[in-house]
């Protein structure tokens, strides 16, 4: 069976107890129903991130909480690969992975607190980047973790990695120094509009609560960040940053992810929300690499937040989002048209989405 879209889930309740709890489901699109897939993964499996290699689409990684794992047949079956001997439990939790633009084998993975791990042979083998907590790092209700890693096209030496409650890093030297992309971000945060406190006494949080990072190759230097109070932008690979006002296009502007086309850099898509947990989420696409945006999905009503965007290694006709309480929709011809799969009964907390 190969499967055209992967969904990874972190709950899955109103299920009898002796059914697992959350995992990773792949679309059967001659049976029109999402399929359970667990041949090779772990048991009562957390899945938090899912990547389709995009020049060899048949490979498809899933982060889980018990480290990353890969299939080459299409999400058929499934094989470990191990982080170092040692890894404690909590580092082996992954949110995140990338895989360096210029050389497929180089992935990197994203754990809890600022854990980044790095491959130099397509996961064989795995090296731990040390990285300090940058300031304005908070102590909130979940570990902080690593929540997107971005490596630029154009110098795969320049990596930024993004935490969930603690803004962002970059390093200059593949890894080796890393230096605070906080400063700005920090400033900013004084402004009224942009403080928020929900899991820590800071009101700072809404501005270290990092989602997503975005890059172009036709843009060096150029990084979009998806943070709980919007959509930010800098234009020197992360020291100085700017709010740039989604809320001029849309009347949601909570940010949970943001994406560059692979087909067309100039293209863009934002999942824009309320807050974390909500009624309403919206699909945005901008198609001048972010000067504009207007609304891309219709005639489908998103009833929670929506939480990841992908589009299709393929095909840019083939555009997914799912939101936190198990909707999951797309088009398959550009956004003419759009059809919904709910994912099985009681399957919540979604945060990954991949499609071929």
């Amino acid at each position: 069976m190969a499967y055209s879209i992967f969904v990874g889930a972190g709950q899955w309740v109103g299920v009898v107890d002796d059914e697992r709890a959350q995992g990773l489901f792949g679309f059967d699109a001659d049976l029109w129903e999402w399929r359970p897939i667990d041949n090779g993964l772990p048991e009562n499996l957390e899945v938090r991130y899912i990547l389709v290699r995009p020049d060899r689409p048949a490979t498809v990684y899933a982060g889980t909480h018990q480290g990353p794992y890969v299939s080459d047949d299409s999400g058929e079956s499934w094989r470990a690969l191990p982080l170092p001997a040692g890894t404690s439990a909590k580092d082996k939790v992954v949110w995140s992975i990338c895989l360096d633009p210029s050389d497929a084998e180089t992935i990197y993975v994203g754990t809890q607190g600022t854990t980044v791990f790095r491959s130099r042979n397509g996961g064989a083998d795995w090296q731990r980047l040390l990285i300090e907590p940058p300031e304005g790092c908070l102590q909130a209700n979940f570990p902080m973790r690593v929540i997107r890693i971005a490596v630029a096209s154009h110098d795969p030496d320049d990596i930024l990695v993004a935490f969930e409650v603690g803004g962002l890093v970059r390093s200059g030297d593949g890894g080796q120094s890393w230096t605070s992309c906080n400063k700005t971000l920090l400033e900013l945060a004084k402004q009224p509009h942009l403080k928020s406190t929900i899991l820590s006494d800071n009101d700072i949080e809404g501005m270290m609560d990092s989602h997503a990072l975005a890059l172009s190759p036709n843009h060096p230097g150029t990084v979009w960040l998806a943070n709980r109070m919007g959509l930010f932008h800098s234009g020197d690979s992360g020291d100085d940053w700017s709010e740039f006002g989604i809320g001029r296009f849309s009347p949601l502007t909570y940010a949970r992810d943001v994406i560059v086309s692979s087909h067309d850099p100039e293209r863009m898509y934002a999942a824009l929300s309320v807050a974390a947990m909500s009624d309403a989420g919206s699909l945005y696409r901008s198609d001048d690499f972010g000067t504009t945006w207007s609304r891309f999905d219709h005639d489908v009503s998103i009833d929670s937040t929506l939480m990841v965007v992908a589009e299709s290694v393929s095909t840019p006709d083939r555009v997914y989002c799912a939101a936190r309480r198990g909707q999951v929709f797309g088009t398959e011809d550009g956004g003419k048209s759009w059809q919904t799969y709910q994912l099985p009964h009681g399957v919540q907390g979604v945060y990954a989405l991949a499609c071929v």
